[in-house]
């Protein structure tokens, strides 16, 4: 495993009886990334976090979180691992600070005497220290993921995993646990972060990795998945046979009359290797009023319905 990986899967494959619910992934996850695990629900996200995290066995395929090997270095590599697996639960009647200090009291490692600094920290570390000595049975949802991520930071982790951390919540809380990651990431942690929701991942992810029903269709930068659809050269003009024969002619893919009403239509084409600017110089010396031109990238959307052909909770 290189040293630049925080994880790193080689042919991972979980079964339960003779169905895959993991099949052959091999995921490659940087160090200081904010990594989206992207997939629909039951796509295998749930389950590839859990063998990760050695709370369920592998049938097959080999593990390394922060280079090391799991099962077999688990008790020395998971104390720098942080992770919120399908949602946190607490003491409904106790305060979020006696929550997280009976979750430090649960770790052996954990000097008693700093533990009063060590629980502030992380209150104030997810914007809970307002509420610290309230209720979690008052808490909003928002509020209990981020008393759930404190929990997981009580110690320093250089890699955090969090199973679809804003799900559930309403957009305010959303937007919270989002800002969290974000500064999360900023301080030098890794985040791996499962989701089914695109907006989720395309704002806070500089990596995404799509699962679909059991196997790892694509991994990368957020802009190679996007590349995965062509870019369109979409022009407006009242000339639309003619934008259409020139377009033609310059090599463009799939050029077609899009949308709009007259006087001035929409002529697209998906392009190949022609700049824009050159196209707009051939349409001009063409004849073709142009009133608008522009070109529109490859969504994520559009990337993960070409991977998988199913369609995607955009937004929840």
């Amino acid at each position: 495993m290189s040293a630049d990986l925080a994880i790193e899967t080689v042919g991972l494959v979980k079964k339960f009886g003779h169905h895959a619910a993991v099949d052959g992934i091999d995921l490659v996850v940087p160090r200081g990334s904010v990594y989206g695990f992207l997939g629909p629900n039951g796509s295998g996200k749930t389950t590839t976090i859990r063998v990760l995290l050695g709370l369920a066995s592998a049938t097959a395929g080999t593990i390394r979180l922060l280079d090391a090997r799991i099962p077999n270095d688990a008790l020395a590599v998971l104390p720098r691992v942080g992770a919120l697996v399908e949602g946190p639960a607490f003491y409904p009647y106790l305060s979020g600070e006696a929550n997280l200090r009976r979750f430090d009291t649960a770790n052996r490692r954990a000097p008693r005497q700093s533990r009063t600094a060590r629980v502030g920290e992380a209150l104030e570390r997810v914007g809970l220290s307002h509420a610290s000595g309230k209720r979690v049975r008052a808490y909003s949802l928002g509020m209990k993921q981020r008393l759930g991520i404190a929990a997981a930071l009580l110690a320093p982790r250089d890699l955090l995993i969090l199973d679809e951390p804003t799900n559930g919540l309403d957009p305010q809380g959303t937007r919270e646990v989002r800002s969290l990651v974000r500064s999360l990431a900023a301080d030098g942690t890794t985040v791996f972060v499962s989701s089914h929701l695109l907006a989720e991942v395309e704002q806070v992810c500089t990596h995404v990795g799509v699962m679909s029903s059991g196997k790892l269709v694509s991994q990368g930068t957020l802009d190679t998945l996007r590349a995965l659809t062509k870019a369109r050269l979409r022009i407006e003009t009242p000339d639309v046979a003619r934008a259409i024969n020139v377009l033609d002619n310059l090599g463009l893919v799939d050029v077609r009359l899009e949308t709009g009403t007259e006087p001035a239509q929409i002529v697209s084409g998906e392009i190949t290797d022609v700049a824009a600017e050159d196209a707009n110089a051939a349409l001009v010396a063409a004849g073709v009023r142009v009133r608008a031109l522009s070109t529109d990238r490859g969504s994520l959307e559009e990337s993960f319905v070409a991977l998988t052909g199913e369609g995607f909770d955009v937004d929840g």
